[in-house]
């Protein structure tokens, strides 16, 4: 290397340190003169307050309904921590305290809570909460950035945010499917329902502790579902797994107006669970081949005929294969697009969802109990919904709703026959 090359790269070398010096000196004084700004527009408005109830400040004024009565030690939420510094009062002639409503207005530890909730969804953990805010300097005394306090502030979040989930009014959702599937949450399993309305939204509907094989749960949740104004008296379809507590469950709230389509996907895990390696390609190919040729009987010959090769050698993958093989293939009796069936085919609309939840969870080693379970599934879901989009093929809801109020009324006019038949 040169002279000149060796001695240009020195001088920008010495340039980057004083550079990087320099930043390390202007931020922190930047960030502080930032806050002090801000605390003193935030005195600035409660002044403005206590001058309009109180008068100017040394005027007299004999007809005043108020007076400035000093200061008291206080805290207002600012950058997510709490700052403790000193809150203007106000009396009235006779003594008794005046609330400002600007400084209560700052105090508030709502915005506090929802900063907490959305470094914790991030990933940050508790520890950790701190160090994530900008810093404050060392003349702020701040509160409410420890371990403990962004806990409790967490656990009463996710609290509002589960019970705003199972207490959403439901009665306004113009629904033409539900899906229902189980999601797994270190040893627990949250049961999650996603409706999908005839625009192609798709909606969070409910949570509930408990496996899909678990008839009790299964049957709490869709009646929690009907309580807050589901429609249970018009045709649905509704994709499940192969379960029969959840089947029955489905029965039992919606009787004949579940059009139930069993998810293709679980259908061919459990076959090809039967299966040895080698085989497993080949057999998976062939079912999805026989869902996606967009005809219910020929889909149903493909796979009946997938069940006879199977049966000898295979006994018990031809029987997963055969048990409840008609409702694989309720999807392809509505004429939807090829896109719209393999969409309704499954819940992969719900296993998507399993990737937020890990995401949001990441950070969690132990699971104490169900409800800790349901508050954190409830604030991954509330994240989820922000990257919900339509459903793939939406525009071909429309011909399924109007399949969907067809089969309505083959089953009234089925009612009314037997009632007259009676």
């Amino acid at each position: 290397m040169s002279k000149h090359a060796k001695k240009a790269k020195d001088t920008k070398s010495v340039e980057l340190k004083v550079v990087s010096s320099t930043k390390d000196i202007v931020r922190p004084a930047l960030l502080q003169t930032v806050l002090g700004l801000g605390l003193e527009q935030i005195y600035e408005i409660v002044e403005e307050e206590r001058a309009a109830l109180c008068g100017p400040k040394h005027a007299r004024d004999p007809g005043r309904a108020a007076v400035r009565s000093g200061t008291a030690p206080s805290q207002l939420v600012l950058g997510g921590r709490r700052i403790s510094l000193r809150r203007p009062r106000v009396r009235t002639m006779d003594g008794q305290e005046v609330d400002l409503e600007t400084w209560e207005h700052f105090s508030d530890e709502d915005p506090l809570d929802e900063r907490a909730m959305e470094q914790m969804t991030i990933g940050v953990a508790t520890r950790k909460y701190d160090r994530s805010l900008e810093r404050s300097g060392d003349e702020v005394n701040t509160r409410g950035t420890s371990k403990s306090a962004v806990s409790r502030r967490f656990v009463k979040g996710t609290k509002k945010r589960l019970d705003e989930l199972l207490n959403r009014d439901l009665s306004s959702l113009d629904l033409v499917a539900l899906m229902i599937d189980g999601l797994l949450v270190g040893d627990h399993v949250a049961l999650l329902a996603i409706g999908v309305d005839e625009g192609g939204h798709k909606h969070v509907l409910g949570v509930q502790e408990g496996a899909t094989e678990n008839a009790a749960a299964c049957t709490d949740l869709l009646t929690n579902l009907r309580k807050r104004g589901m429609r249970t008296d018009r045709s649905l379809l509704v994709v499940i797994d192969g379960s029969k507590a959840l089947r029955k469950a489905v029965d039992d709230v919606f009787g004949k107006r579940a059009a139930i389509q069993r998810c293709q996907e679980h259908k061919i895990r459990n076959v090809t669970d039967h299966l040895p390696k080698d085989m497993k390609v080949h057999v998976r190919r062939s079912m999805q081949d026989a869902y996606r040729c967009r005809k219910p009987t020929r889909a149903k010959k493909l796979l009946g005929n997938l069940q006879r090769t199977l049966l000898a050698d295979h006994p018990g993958a031809a029987a997963s294969l055969a048990e409840g093989l008609d409702e694989t293939l309720t999807v392809l009796e509505f004429g939807l697009s090829s896109m719209l069936e393999r969409t309704l085919g499954t819940t992969n609309m719900i296993e998507n969802v399993n990737g937020t939840v890990r995401q949001v969870t990441r950070n969690v080693k132990r699971w104490k109990n169900g409800d800790m379970v349901l508050r954190w599934v409830a604030t991954a879901l509330h994240e989820a919904r922000k990257g919900f989009r339509r459903v793939r093929g939406y525009k071909g809801l429309t011909r399924l709703a109007a399949a969907l109020r067809h089969r309505d009324e083959e089953i009234d006019d089925a009612v009314e026959q037997a009632a007259v038949i009676a």
